[in-house]
């Protein structure tokens, strides 16, 4: 093996650690903080299923984002949409054999891929057009977004300019697995595709990206809206009162 190999190798190890890692953190940091106040944003459902189901439908819809502005929701679903498409069209790499559903979704992850890419164009540029967004800007979100229109670009290198060994590429992840370190193809397109995808598993959990799995935790969102019929008291506060 050269050493190109041993170094991606250990990169990605140290990127999967910090990925799991801080997402474990951050989740049972937002599992147990209290939420006080009953702050469910009205319109909201009054029971707690219909709570749920309305983070459903925030996770998956992006329900408020559609109510509020139409446009910033169609760019928000490609880019999300797509990169759906396009994690689930990676899955072949790191299962083997390949399930016959996610061989048939290969070709729509390319396309996925364009939505993507051009999501994030888009949202790239309004954060300097719109005067509003670029005041709240910071050179972090611009980052973000072109660290993940690297991604999306650098993945396309491999298909369209310079063709990686797929084989061999699937060898060297497969063998990360059992920690045996497998010879990784040395295209520059692959090189700069690992790397920054390694870099975005790293800052993810520290990032506003996190909203991910945050939305879950959302107090505004997972909340009834029921403080007629029940007095809502946290657990700390109960306490107290005892």
């Amino acid at each position: 093996m050269t050493g190109l190999s041993v170094f991606y190798a250990a990169l990605l190890y140290v990127a999967a650690a910090v990925l799991v890692a801080g997402l474990a953190f951050k989740i049972r940091q937002y599992w147990t903080t209290p939420a006080p106040l009953k702050i469910a944003v009205t319109p909201a459902p009054t029971t707690q299923a219909g709570a749920y189901m309305r983070v459903a439908r925030e996770a998956a819809l992006f329900e408020s984002l559609f109510y509020s502005n139409r446009w910033l929701w169609i760019f928000a679903m490609a880019f999300h949409a797509g990169l759906a498409l396009v994690l689930v069209r990676h899955l072949r790499y790191f299962i083997n054999p390949v399930p016959e559903l996610i061989a048939l979704v290969q070709p729509l992850g390319v396309y996925g891929g364009m939505a993507m890419v051009g999501g994030l164009a888009v949202l790239l540029g309004r954060r300097f057009v719109i005067d509003r967004v670029r005041y709240i800007t910071r050179p972090s979100d611009v980052l973000m977004l072109l660290l993940l229109i690297g991604i999306g670009i650098s993945g396309y290198g491999m298909k369209f300019l310079n063709h990686t060994d797929i084989v061999a590429v699937k060898a060297f992840i497969m063998g990360l697995y059992v920690f045996d370190i497998r010879e990784l193809p040395g295209e520059p397109p692959l090189l700069a595709h690992l790397f920054m995808v390694a870099l975005l598993m790293i800052v993810f959990p520290f990032s506003k990206l996190l909203h991910a799995p945050g939305v879950f935790f959302s107090p505004t969102r997972n909340q009834a809206d029921d403080p007629r019929e029940k007095r809502h008291l946290a657990p700390w506060a109960a306490k107290l009162e005892g």
